[in-house]
């Protein structure tokens, strides 16, 4: 008796810790964050001077999984590893003295699913040889959770080949439960462009809260620098240095340190490090307007194992940007002024 309630416990543990560092993760983490600034600091929209179309796939943690009361992979069944889809706009709007953007992004880890819709506007000021940016953003997020594919510690029989599905906890008798949080974001950036830019944020300033999911979001606070050398014997070759420091609420760090070499500004490639988690490699392509690009982690954390079955096998990234400028052509005069009828 004392056995099986032991492994009872052990697995509601390993639940707990899982979910946990989920919640630790409430943004939505990218290695290719050099190339997705807007969805970090609403201060950068517009900056690039182009309309910009920016998509990113990402599916963190392949091959971890965690086996259920069935005994079959949980992850197969539509996960416990993230996966996050991203698409941002943005344009400068000269009437506005700024520019506008919009981020959606949809996270999904093991049963739960959160969408996020934000608006962004960003003011513009010449200052010294480069641009400062001002930005705000108001996001409305969209969470659910189905219980249904839940499983409570009464369902573990102790028998893989015949699972129960009759938790007594009333809990998991839901179907699924959800809720919409409304909160804002404030972002400084300031770029020179061809050589830096640097910028700060806060993310979630309201901390919006759900009674319902027991759920609030974590104010996160992001810190990004990048500079831009060109070798001066090699003018064709750019070595582009970045890094991106996110914490939260002051009580979790995270750094990534990243160094991109891009050849004539068509290919690029590089190494990135996240602090305890991650090594990852980095390649891409621009072809004219179009820039292409892909991201493989190494789990290097405890969840990573290339020769141990279940664990992360690593985390793959693919992101594709066009940007493009709409030239108005002025309008013609409706009258011309001849000289000659002046005399």
């Amino acid at each position: 008796m004392e056995v099986k309630t032991l492994k009872k416990i052990s697995f509601l543990a390993l639940i707990w810790g899982f979910l946990s560092l989920g919640y630790a993760q409430q943004e939505a983490q990218f290695t290719q964050y050099m190339f997705n600034k807007l969805s970090y600091n609403p201060g950068y929209a517009g900056t690039s001077g182009s309309i910009c179309l920016t998509g990113l796939y990402r599916d963190q943690w392949m091959g971890l999984t965690l086996d259920g009361p069935t005994g079959s992979s949980s992850a197969e069944a539509g996960g416990y590893t993230p996966r996050d889809y991203l698409f941002t706009i943005d344009s400068p709007i000269p009437f506005l003295h700024g520019a506008i953007g919009a981020t959606f992004i949809m996270d999904r880890v093991g049963y739960t699913e959160s969408m996020q819709v934000s608006f962004d506007y960003a003011y513009h000021v010449n200052w010294g040889s480069g641009v400062l940016s001002i930005g705000l953003e108001g996001t409305l997020n969209m969470m659910s959770i189905d219980f249904s594919n839940l499983y409570g510690y009464d369902d573990m029989t102790g028998n893989p080949s015949n699972p129960t599905n009759s938790s007594n906890d009333p809990l998991l008798g839901q179907k699924d439960e959800s809720a919409n949080l409304i909160d804002g974001s404030f972002g400084l950036f300031y770029q020179e462009a061809g050589k830096f830019y640097a910028g700060v944020s806060m993310k979630n300033i309201l901390a919006a809260k759900s009674e319902e999911m027991n759920f609030q979001n974590t104010r996160c606070i992001y810190f990004m620098g990048g500079y831009e050398y060109v070798l001066p014997a090699m003018p064709s070759v750019r070595i582009l240095p970045s890094t991106l420091v996110k914490t939260a609420d002051f009580s979790v760090f995270q750094l990534d340190l990243s160094c991109l070499v891009e050849y004539d500004r068509t290919v690029w490639g590089g190494l990135s490090y996240r602090y305890q988690d991650a090594i990852a490699v980095l390649a891409g392509v621009n072809w004219k307007k179009l820039r292409f690009g892909f991201a493989y982690d190494f789990t290097i954390s405890d969840l990573g194992g290339i020769s141990k079955p279940g664990r992360s096998k690593g985390s793959m990234e693919v992101y594709l940007r066009y940007c493009f400028n709409i030239v108005i052509p002025p309008k013609p005069p409706s009258s011309y002024l001849n000289t000659r009828y002046l005399l």
